[in-house]
């Protein structure tokens, strides 16, 4: 065991021990590429899962699993070396309905903050100004301290399913999830802000390249509102925080 708050080097990244970064990362999506997966904000926890990957010394990257919401990602030995500090243990910080519903508020408020500043879609992004679609719900909602999957699809699955009148949308509640896509899979997510507007973090194509606010019932006939219409798919409702196990 190591010991505690030691800070990490190359040599003693080894499988099952957890840390804390104190700088913020780019998450990759394997050892090889630099396609971006996700983004891990200073302070989030990560446990190591696969020794070092052996490939040229300036692009070494090791496996590990965040461990606020279990997602596993590559990340570049060089940006960890001497950014982060040794764990012993790590608990997730769980909340009920009651506690997550009087947080939505700075949630939303959070959310239209961020859409303020300059921002463009990021595939992964999920530390800001730049985000993706998820990034920008797990982000807005860890902001409050509530965990949730990271992407589109497993919030679907995490959320409590919501039945919903597709004219009127009365059942829905300023806080809960929109998720758009196809039969097969969800691809898309946005936050109900209420009055049948939602925020979201859409690409170039068909969307805002970046935050924006779009509108369920699309009668200004705005081209983005009405796509996104045309992909709705259900809404989730978020009555627990994450508890750091993986989702499919």
């Amino acid at each position: 065991m190591l010991p505690i708050r030691q800070t990490i080097t190359s040599d003693i990244m080894l499988p099952g021990s957890s840390w804390e970064l104190i700088v913020d990362v780019n998450g990759y999506k394997n050892e090889v590429t630099d396609e971006l997966s996700t983004q891990a904000k200073s302070g989030r926890k990560f446990e190591i899962v696969d020794t070092l990957k052996h490939c040229k010394k300036d692009v070494q990257k090791v496996k590990v699993k965040l461990l606020e919401d279990g997602y596993t990602c590559f990340l570049s030995v060089k940006d960890l070396e001497n950014n982060a500090l040794s764990i012993q243990t790590w608990c997730p910080h769980l909340l009920n309905r009651n506690e997550i519903k009087s947080k939505l508020p700075k949630v939303l408020q959070w959310i239209e903050k961020a859409s303020k500043h300059k921002n463009h879609y990021l595939w992964g992004g999920t530390i800001g100004p730049n985000f993706d679609c998820s990034g920008l719900i797990q982000s807005s909602f860890a902001s409050e301290g509530i965990w949730l999957p990271r992407d589109a699809y497993q919030q679907e699955k995490f959320c409590k399913s919501i039945k919903f009148n597709v004219d009127t949308f009365d059942e829905l509640i300023p806080g809960d999830l929109i998720f758009f896509g196809n039969k097969k899979k969800c691809t898309h997510v946005g936050l109900y802000k209420g009055n049948q507007l939602y925020w979201h973090s859409s690409g170039s194509k068909n969307g805002r390249n970046g935050i924006g606010l779009d509108h369920l019932q699309p009668t200004r006939k705005n081209k983005v509102s009405i796509f996104y219409r045309s992909i709705l798919r259900s809404i989730g409702r978020v009555n627990v925080s994450h508890d750091g196990k993986s989702l499919p």
